[in-house]
């Protein structure tokens, strides 16, 4: 063996111990998937949640977006008590369309918020704010973004699941909606780097600091969110969903995350930039992480995320000109098994990682309506913006957020 084979079969070594533990983890959670809880259907309420929800929007700038959510909510039912809108001194016309809204059902109600105390941060402000406008008859309190789009028979489903499974907080995951090809190539890859790093939604999570959630849909018992302070404790969380999710659960309260697909959409960020610059600013969760939990969940993401792809291209790079076809594939393979046994475990376990990674998209497929995207058939080329996106959760790890939703921090 020459000394560029040694570094080969070293460098090998090395890639199949970083990679060969993290492969472990992430089969132990896919492997969780068939016991999830099937995705919440709409529903019809039941006498006894007459009133029951308080309904809270945080807006800042929304008029191109809200307009779904407002009729949306509209449709539900007599679970809803109130709708309060809290808006924080937008100049565009939300504030005139929710005025419209309500002259059409008076569940509606704005309120502009409080100038942003120091510490906090807009948006759990806003929704901090709301509850405490809230009315104490209702039982539950239901957080929902403006760029939602549910569904009717969205709000009691939610509340009757959470009766009937016991859970005291539990928020949705949406259904996607894509409309351009860039954003159909990347948004799959980001979401990618959630569902690798945590159980499968319906699954509940074993330990507080593992739970997830989802703050476009995000329903609390009242007296929970009274007990813990409100949103005091992810005041200033850029991720303050998940953030007061485990701020709960680590309290002892039942917390789950269910797969809303059926009963809620959401259109998020226009285009692929919009997307890369603010989904991908919070996914890293470092604001409701230990500095453990953020450098494990970038050692797994660069491990079975980042790396397959740049691996087996690596490989192919190195391999001559009539490699190209399958017959001399093989026995170049064969042929480098012979002296680098490490080479080909390693090349054989990222073909293994890239084919779960494509047989994830059939299953996150009904995550996303593609019915109005252009280029939709890019999102089966997802796994190709993989290291990108594991590019953008290490970005994102070592930055603090300076702006949000046209709002400046220090």
């Amino acid at each position: 063996m020459d000394n560029a084979s040694t570094v080969e079969s070293a460098l090998s070594l090395l890639l199949l111990l970083i990679q060969l533990p993290a492969t472990a983890i992430l089969l132990s959670r896919l492997i969780k998937g068939p016991r999830r809880h099937l995705p919440i259907q709409p529903q019809q309420p039941t006498p006894e949640l007459l009133g029951s929800v308080s309904v809270v929007v945080p807006t800042l700038n929304e008029a191109l977006r809200i307009s779904p959510l407002l009729a949306g909510l509209s449709k539900q039912s007599y679970e809803v008590r109130e709708i309060i809108v809290v808006d924080s001194n937008s100049q565009d016309s939300t504030p005139d369309l929710v005025k419209a809204a309500q002259q059409k059902d008076p569940r509606f109600r704005l309120i502009t918020d409080d100038p942003l105390p120091d510490g906090w941060v807009g948006r759990p402000w806003a929704l901090h704010s709301g509850f405490l406008h809230s009315s104490e008859k209702s039982q539950w309190f239901l957080g929902m973004d403006a760029d939602t789009q549910p569904h009717p028979g969205l709000v009691a489903s939610l509340v009757n699941t959470a009766q009937m499974q016991g859970y005291d907080l539990v928020s949705l995951s949406p259904q996607f909606i894509l409309k351009y090809p860039g954003e159909s190539w990347l948004q799959p890859a980001l979401l990618m780097t959630l569902l690798y790093r945590f159980d499968p939604a319906g699954i509940k999570a074993e330990q507080p600091e593992r739970v997830m959630a989802n703050g476009q849909c995000f329903l609390c018992r009242r007296a929970v969110l009274a007990a813990v302070g409100g949103y005091t404790s992810a005041r200033g969380s850029f991720c303050d969903d998940v953030t007061l999710a485990r701020y709960i659960a680590a309290q002892g309260f039942k917390v789950g995350f269910l797969d809303g697909a059926k009963v809620l959409k959401v259109r998020m960020y226009e285009g692929a930039r919009e997307t890369w610059k603010e989904w991908g600013r919070s996914l890293d969760l470092k604001d409701a992480s230990s500095s453990a939990q953020v450098w494990g969940d970038l050692w797994l993401l660069s491990a079975v995320q980042g790396l397959p792809l740049l691996i087996i291209l690596g490989y192919l790079s190195l391999l001559p000109l009539p490699a190209w076809s399958l017959s001399v594939l093989v026995l170049s393979v064969a042929e480098v098994a012979e002296v680098l046994p490490p080479l080909l475990l390693l090349l054989g376990l990222n073909i293994f990682l890239l084919v779960i990674r494509f047989a994830m998209l059939l299953a996150i497929a009904p995550s996303y309506d593609r019915t109005s995207a252009k280029g939709s058939w890019l999102f089966w080329f997802s796994p190709l913006a993989d290291p990108i996106a594991v590019l953008r959760i290490f970005l994102s790890a070592f930055r603090t957020p300076r702006e949000w939703r046209g709002r400046k921090y220090n």
